[in-house]
């Protein structure tokens, strides 16, 4: 009887052991699960765009380097609102990231408009060495007080403007109503060059060019493919004024609440997701050119010297009323050299 009841005991306490142990097993999974962080990135590009293939590899790799603590999940064709809306939705924390550019950034923040300026870029390479330098991370950082920081800059291509006619010379815009982005500094530069700037949302361009609510645009070369812009204008006349990047940010809010592990994920994965876009905008770009000559898109090379003295009264007003920028520009410039 007594050895029975000792095999009991000693059989209740195995029991007891591997209870415990299930639920301590149970309980760091749990805390595993409930570690990881589920963030909504939104963008207003279609899922066949070169960015969204490179935000993509932004989320794939930030996985990774989180060891699965961090799961992005992208939203693409502006289905969380376009980019305004996705902004003042990260400024306030509801969503994580957002990709906008440094036109509609500007307002949000100053710092970003020192890429909207003209002719501030002698070539690509100059443009990257600026984007990848101290510069471009001073400028990505300078926005944490106002609800959201930088993490990755992506390749918007030089800007051109695109009509029904050539525009051979800021002559040929007078008079013509451009649509541009929200940025000041994009209105100041259409006006310099004689025509009239019209702000406008991006999905309605379409449109708007096909009913003549405006003559023209301004925009990088897929416009007219991945938009179908060239259905409806068949002149894309390279002035190339402007280099103006897509920005990837994040939520202040969302950062402050990450380890500094994760944080230094994001870092290294939207570092990653530069250079892939690089190549990516590389590909895509001369894969749309042979679309938009297949459409009848007609490339017009111009003399960009009498576009370049048409805006150089930005820069001497700038010099004056906002010489904090004016500098950073003239930093820019300096890495050309």
């Amino acid at each position: 009887m007594l050895k029975n009841k000792s095999f009991l005991n000693k059989t209740n306490t195995i029991i007891r052991a591997m209870a415990l142990t299930g639920l301590l097993m149970s309980a760091s999974l749990m805390s595993s699960a409930s570690a990881a962080i589920n963030m909504k990135l939104s963008h207003n590009h279609g899922k066949d765009h070169p960015v969204h293939k490179a935000m993509q590899l932004f989320a794939d790799r930030a996985k990774e380097l989180s060891n699965g603590d961090l799961n992005i999940r992208l939203y693409p064709d502006a289905s969380l609102g376009n980019q305004k809306d996705s902004l003042e939705q990260v400024q306030n924390g509801a969503i994580a990231l957002a990709k906008s550019n440094a036109a509609e950034l500007e307002a949000f923040h100053p710092a970003y408009g020192a890429f909207n300026y003209p002719y501030i870029f002698k070539d690509r390479e100059h443009y990257y060495k600026v984007l990848q330098g101290d510069i471009g991370m001073e400028i990505l950082n300078s926005s944490k007080d106002v609800g959201f920081i930088g993490v990755a800059y992506y390749d918007g291509g030089a800007r051109s403007f695109y009509a029904k006619k050539p525009i051979l010379s800021p002559e040929d815009l007078k008079g013509m109503k451009v649509r541009v982005q929200p940025s000041p500094t994009a209105v100041e530069m259409v006006k310099l060059l004689g025509a009239n700037p019209t702000p406008l949302s991006y999905g309605e361009l379409y449109t708007a060019l096909q009913q003549g609510v405006v003559d023209a645009a301004e925009n990088n070369f897929t416009a007219l493919t991945l938009s179908r812009h060239g259905e409806v204008t068949k002149f894309f006349s390279l002035d190339e004024h402007t280099m103006i990047p897509d920005i990837l940010v994040i939520s202040t809010k969302v950062w402050d609440k990450l380890t500094p592990e994760n944080q230094q994920a994001i870092r290294q994965a939207g570092a990653e997701s530069t250079i892939k876009m690089k190549e990516l905008w590389t590909i895509a770009e001369n894969e749309e050119f042979l679309k938009a000559d297949a459409m009848g898109v007609e490339r017009v090379e111009v003399d960009k010297k009498p576009f370049q003295e048409a805006v150089k009264p930005m820069f001497e007003t700038l010099k004056t009323s906002n010489p904090d920028t004016y500098n950073v520009i003239e930093r820019m410039r300096a890495l050309a050299e």
